[in-house]
């Protein structure tokens, strides 16, 4: 399989394994892989170093797994999908509650059918959710694009640099569609490269 922009013709990838069902040995509950993706995301962890955590710290290594979710991205737990309307968030600094829903990877989520409500005290977000406003892969890129455009403010003549800052910014473009598509993002959503710094500041 070609690389998107490179010459490269890898195929190695890691092998999730087969089983769907969470080990024997594993005594976390759904509701404490839940509570603990919320108790991460408000100490500002990304969605990349929970997982790292769950997995190394309590054992969880896949928690689609473990909760018996239809949705394995920890990413967008509490996010507000098009397709997937999660949260009915009333204003973040006052403490009311919000109800949950049978997705257990988002933070106001439940693995249970039973109905139960998550408090959101003032230390919310601003859109009254824990998940980032902007996902993590496309915010990393951003970044990259940032720091590449500084270097070439320096560095005027380093023609690859310019080259490779294309190619990010094509993927940011083609990224931001495709969660422009599915809800994540808003439809008037834009990167500009002139106020990239301040979404990444």
């Amino acid at each position: 399989m070609g690389r998107l922009h490179s010459n490269g013709k890898g195929i190695s990838a890691s092998a999730v394994p087969y089983s769907r069902s969470a080990p024997s040995w594993l005594k976390t509950t759904p509701d404490q892989v839940v509570d603990q993706i919320c108790k991460l995301a408000k100490k500002g962890a990304t969605p990349s170093q929970i997982g790292v955590i769950l997995r190394d710290s309590h054992g969880v290594a896949q928690v689609k797994v473990v909760t018996d979710s239809a949705n394995p991205q920890v990413q967008r737990y509490g996010s507000p999908s098009l397709r997937n309307p999660i949260i009915n968030a009333i204003h973040p600094t006052s403490d009311r509650t919000i109800e949950r829903t049978t997705n257990p990877l988002h933070c106001d989520a439940m693995p249970s059918a039973t109905q139960t409500r998550l408090k959101l005290g003032a230390h919310g977000t601003t859109s009254g959710r824990l998940a980032p406003d902007i996902p993590e892969d496309l915010y990393m890129l951003i970044k990259k694009a940032v720091a590449v455009r500084k270097h070439l403010e320096r560095n005027r003549k380093d023609k690859d640099s310019k080259f490779r800052l294309i190619l990010i910014e094509s993927r940011i473009h083609r990224l931001a569609r495709y969660y422009k598509t599915v809800g994540v993002l808003p439809p008037t959503w834009r990167y500009e490269a002139a106020t990239a710094s301040t979404l990444v500041a």
